[in-house]
């Protein structure tokens, strides 16, 4: 099909992060591109996911601390909470953000926002409100939705998602999550610490599968501690009722049978993406065993103008990682065969927003070793750290993976107090072909947490200290003296 037959150069389906990276791209290039959202601007991330999670985090984390007001000199404080208020303050601050992905402003940046649902009809036409939109490239950034389990007697309960959570009032007294991987951990901690008694089940053998051992190990004692019950090796088998209240029944990996009671149920184990409405056949798609649509490195979804980014593709379910994506498929859209690029995934980062943050970019121990690298772990101890000890937050520690006998780094973890935002410098270093020695070799105001970083690479070159310059030196200066 000839360019000049179409009538754009791109139709993006989705406005989430994803779709809305795609067409401003396009826009920015001067192509002419349309979106499709059948709901509302911003996708998950905005509406359901990332803003109103740490916007409820914060709160959490905010009642934590006034608990914990005795370590600081104060002899007593208390507080009122309003759940109703704290779930109001969540849509205040997702509508102080909805401009940022309004129809407005990309209508403003050129780009034509159509609300309603497509139907792709071939590789090169989509049906929406009546209209027949000709396109040259199609972009699918469909996102993905909250899996439900099929447990017997769960579809008589109402189920609480990362999609309907927002439409608590009332606070539940005993609340039940499913799923202890990133944000059946986040939103466990959230409510424990707004006042539900919380028990999470997870049916692996501990939280967090993508961490190391000694990151899940940390998060279940600070768990333990703040009164959450955990049950792990335990799988959901069944919901029941007795007594007039709600019971779970699950079953231990070594057979035994656990009731737990529950006034409302989250379920949190995995996300899967948004393809009903595709005829994946006629499309000439195909999908990978998790049911993402399988792409190409350029992010082609059909070998030819059909491109998929964010988390119908995956392999990784960020927001970041979506955006990271768009650009790929928007300039791979619009300049391919004369010029197209592979998806970069050499340097990726990503935040647990537990307490303590949990931060990660590139490998991690388990990771390395399972691709058979050679490193060397350093870390260091958040307790050694001045402004973390007059803050008393000084608790967690960093580790750093880098190659053998170089300071190359191969991958940061981070747990502790401000881990997003430390991990900023080893993502920059690793993006750009920096190593510790940079790091260490770089001022740090004093006294901040961003010191610790320094103070990793600092451990690393006291382990790297070449021995027999430092024999001499001290002959040296014997003879100087």
């Amino acid at each position: 099909m000839s360019t000049h037959q179409q009538d754009y150069n791109m139709v993006v389906i989705g406005g989430g992060s994803a779709g809305l990276v795609s067409a401003y791209i396009a826009a920015t290039l001067k192509a002419k591109v349309a979106l499709i959202e059948k709901h509302r601007m911003g996708g998950d991330c905005l509406n359901t996911g990332c803003v109103p999670s740490k916007a409820l985090i914060k709160t959490a984390r905010m009642v934590h601390q006034i608990q914990q007001h005795k370590i600081y000199g104060i002899k007593s404080a208390s507080y009122e909470l309003d759940f109703a208020e704290v779930m109001e303050r969540i849509q205040t601050v997702i509508k102080k953000i909805e401009p940022h992905d309004s129809v407005e402003r990309y209508t403003g940046l050129g780009v034509e926002c159509i609300q309603g649902e497509a139907e792709v009809v071939d590789a090169h036409t989509v049906r929406v409100n009546g209209r027949t939109l000709k396109t040259k490239s199609l972009i699918l950034a469909l996102g993905a939705s909250p899996i439900i389990p099929k447990i017997p007697g769960l579809e008589k309960v109402q189920v609480l998602t990362s999609e309907n959570l927002w439409d608590l009032r009332t606070l539940p007294k005993k609340l039940l999550v499913v799923g202890g991987g990133p944000i059946g951990c986040e939103m466990a901690q959230a409510f424990q610490r707004l006042g539900s008694q919380v028990t999470l089940l997870e049916a692996g053998p501990r939280l967090l599968p993508r961490e190391d051992d000694d990151v899940a190990s940390l998060i279940a004692a600070q768990f333990q501690k703040e009164g959450m019950r955990l049950l792990l090796n335990t799988k959901a088998e069944a919901v029941m009722h007795e007594a007039g209240a709600m019971i779970m029944q699950g079953q231990t990996s070594d057979g035994r049978q656990e009731k737990i009671p529950f006034d409302a149920i989250f379920v949190a184990i995995g996300r899967r993406a948004n393809t009903g409405q595709l005829d994946i056949k006629k499309l000439g798609l195909e999908l990978n065993d998790n049911g993402t649509i399988r792409v190409d490195p350029y992010l082609r979804a059909n070998g030819k103008n059909i491109y998929a980014c964010g988390d119908v593709a995956g392999p990784y379910q960020f927001t970041h990682v979506a955006s990271h994506q768009a650009w790929y498929c928007a300039v791979n859209a619009l300049f391919s065969p004369l010029k197209k690029f592979k998806a970069d995934y050499r340097v990726i980062p990503w935040v647990t927003f537990t307490d303590p943050e949990i931060a990660q970019v590139g490998h991690n121990e388990q990771s390395a070793r399972k691709e058979g690298l050679d490193f060397e772990i350093t870390t260091y101890n958040l307790d050694d750290l001045d402004r973390a000890i007059a803050e008393s937050e000084d608790y967690g520690r960093i580790k750093v993976l880098t190659e053998r006998g170089k300071d190359k780094i191969l991958g940061a973890n981070i747990v502790g107090p401000h881990a997003g935002e430390l991990l900023a410098e080893f993502t920059t270093a690793m993006k750009q072909g920096l190593g510790l020695n940079a790091i260490l070799g770089t001022i740090h105001p004093y006294p901040t947490f961003g010191e610790a970083n320094k103070y990793v690479a600092g451990n690393w070159k006291k382990a790297h200290a070449p021995e027999n310059v430092l024999a001499w030196l001290e002959k040296y200066q014997g003879w100087r003296r």
